[in-house]
């Protein structure tokens, strides 16, 4: 059995990006509005590996306003619905985030 390491709360570990879905809308935790620094970002999806991208960018995109960022159409357009909190991975290289989303995550 591996060892699980014991860290007081004085040292805790660096948190995760996090983003949560709603039916027409992307939020992003303090983490990963940190990690994008932008004030616009573009959306992709990888349908094969069921795979989103929020990458960002210096012009053009959609607006993160404040917290969230407006993705009704994105869905629709995808014919995805996700739900619920996911955390992602943050590509430096790229400045993007990518969120695994699970097989529920998908319309049939």
């Amino acid at each position: 059995m591996p060892f699980e390491v014991y860290k007081p709360r004085g040292e805790r570990a660096e948190k995760a990006p996090m983003v949560s879905f709603s039916k027409s809308s992307i939020v992003l935790n303090n983490v990963a509005r940190e990690k994008l620094a932008a004030q616009h970002v573009e959306l992709a999806y990888d349908r094969d590996a069921r795979i989103i991208r929020i990458r960002a960018v210096e012009e053009g995109g959609m607006q993160i306003k404040k917290t969230k960022v407006f993705g009704k159409g994105f869905f629709k357009h995808f014919n995805i619905s996700p739900r619920g909190k996911y955390e992602a991975r943050f590509d430096e290289n790229e400045r993007a985030l990518y969120i695994q989303l699970d097989a529920t995550g998908e319309n049939p």
